[in-house]
């Protein structure tokens, strides 16, 4: 059963969906640029099953507050004041895109709230990457906040880079191989710079979860569980 709830953080008001028992092992699901916690439904079901699931819409999308500030630091924030206000000790957190370089900048900067990491089609921290465009269909975002975030992912501060390292979760890195439309060529230095990373490929192009939503769930609860 999915439930839509929202939660004050600060100046913003996120929403959210979940699913699975209460009690269960918290899953923390962020969505990519231009898309909301609704691209999880399929994917966040099935983790139902095994685990607690939440996906956040982000600031600027979805139904969570658009205040227009797209810092994805603050994005960072957002989701550590979700963990908190929630009562979340500890959480496995599965970023596809842009919520995936959120989901790292937590990790890095908040070591002790991650349990798991994965990381979906996320693009890698180095300067003149491809725009990272969001997907076709109808307008559930802030138009105003895709230049600012774009022009973050294509000239990322050195540090993102750099603290790589400091990632202590273990993480699997998820690509979608040939029929992705993003740059997976830089992706294998970015699994290597993180010190207990597993990069591995599935099908279904940039957005596996969505196109592949069953065995998408199926290896991130395996490595969840392993």
């Amino acid at each position: 059963m999915e439930d839509h709830s929202v939660v004050d953080v600060g100046d913003v008001r996120m929403a959210y969906r979940s699913w699975g028992d209460q009690h269960g092992a918290p899953v923390i699901l962020l969505h990519g640029i231009g898309s909301s916690a609704a691209s999880w439904e399929k994917a966040g079901q099935a983790l139902g099953e095994e685990w607690r699931v939440y996906a956040l819409d982000l600031r600027g999308h979805g139904e969570s507050d658009w205040p227009d500030e797209y810092a994805l630091e603050q994005m960072r924030d957002d989701v550590l004041g979700f963990i908190e206000e929630s009562t979340i000790d500890r959480a496995a957190v599965v970023g596809h895109g842009m919520g995936g370089v959120v989901a790292y900048l937590l990790a890095q900067d908040h070591p002790d709230r991650v349990e798991r990491l994965v990381l979906e089609e996320t693009p890698a921290p180095f300067a003149d990457a491809e725009d990272v465009l969001p997907p076709d269909g109808p307008v559930d975002y802030d138009e105003n906040a895709i230049p600012e975030i774009q022009a973050q992912l294509a000239d990322p501060p050195p540090d993102w880079l750099e603290r790589l390292g400091d990632i202590v979760a273990p993480t699997l890195l998820v690509t979608g191989g040939p029929d992705s439309e993003m740059d997976q060529s830089r992706l294998p230095e970015m699994a290597d710079r993180i010190p207990d990373c597993t990069q591995v490929t599935l099908p279904g192009g940039h957005r596996i979860h969505e196109r592949s939503a069953q065995q998408f769930a199926d290896r991130v609860s395996d490595f969840f569980s392993s």
